[in-house]
């Protein structure tokens, strides 16, 4: 009995320590001369960010500096570069970007692995697809991700896709407790259930070789979700034209109008 009361008491405090040390932490600000590089960066790599203004830049900066305060993020089988660190926080930060004071509360580690891996976390032979995956039970807090797919998804060839994005937009539809495609702490209630039907006519329509959103939303409401946000992001005025009521949606939904 007494071991059991002791378990308790250590896993109440080791909570409780996490818990005071991210209400309590302070955000170290950048050095000049890392500021500055990390601005040449963005602005070479980060196609949302060299669109905004100085003040939109100076906000994404300092965005990005919490961030990376917040969260630790550790290679697997690579070294950690700053520009890895720098997408990884661009894409946290792109899609609450219209919501300054968003803390991801449930994410406190990010582990990057070279390329794909499998459901056992092997990045080595076997049967390798996975670019990107949220954690659950217990790996609850973790966000993998493929350092080939990050990479990729920032690059001129990304087309529509960007796998952080969608990691972290999984991230933000599971801040109500469930992940289901409906950002209940983003969506006002009145907009359940017009977006739930709006999802539903356009997996039929993906469904019926009739939309250019990527067929893996088919697998559910939550991936639809995520990859119609990769497209709002990556391709805003493309997916404005073709999926205008969609957009309008999700301009709510994020805050932001990306199409200005």
């Amino acid at each position: 009995m007494l071991t059991i009361i002791l378990f308790v008491f250590v896993i109440i405090a080791v909570a409780a320590y996490f818990i005071f040390r991210k209400k309590n932490k302070v955000v170290i600000p950048l050095a000049k001369n890392e500021a500055d590089n990390f601005a040449a960066l963005l602005n070479e790599r980060v196609a949302f960010y060299a669109k905004l203004d100085a003040t939109g830049k100076a906000r994404f900066e300092t965005l990005i500096t919490e961030f990376l305060n917040d969260t630790n993020i550790e290679g697997v089988g690579t070294q950690v570069t700053t520009l890895d660190r720098l997408l990884i926080a661009s894409s946290a930060v792109i899609p609450i970007f219209g919501f300054p004071e968003w803390k991801y509360k449930n994410l406190t580690n990010v582990i990057l692995y070279p390329d794909t891996f499998d459901k056992d976390f092997q990045f080595e032979g076997g049967s390798r697809n996975i670019l990107g995956m949220v954690g659950s039970g217990y790996m609850n807090g973790q966000m993998l991700l493929s350092r080939a797919a990050l990479v990729k998804g920032f690059s001129s060839s990304a087309g529509m896709e960007n796998a952080a994005i969608h990691e972290f937009v999984h991230l933000l539809d599971k801040s109500d407790g469930t992940t289901d495609g409906v950002p209940e702490n983003l969506m006002a209630h009145q907009y359940t259930m017009p977006w739930l039907h709006m999802i539903h006519q356009e997996m039929h329509r993906i469904q019926s070789g009739k939309s250019d959103i990527n067929p893996y939303g088919l697998t559910n409401e939550a991936e639809f979700f995520a990859v119609a946000a990769e497209y709002f992001f990556e391709k805003p005025q493309q997916f404005h034209q073709k999926h205008p009521e969609l957009y309008e949606q999700l301009c709510l939904v994020f805050g932001q109008r990306p199409v200005a």
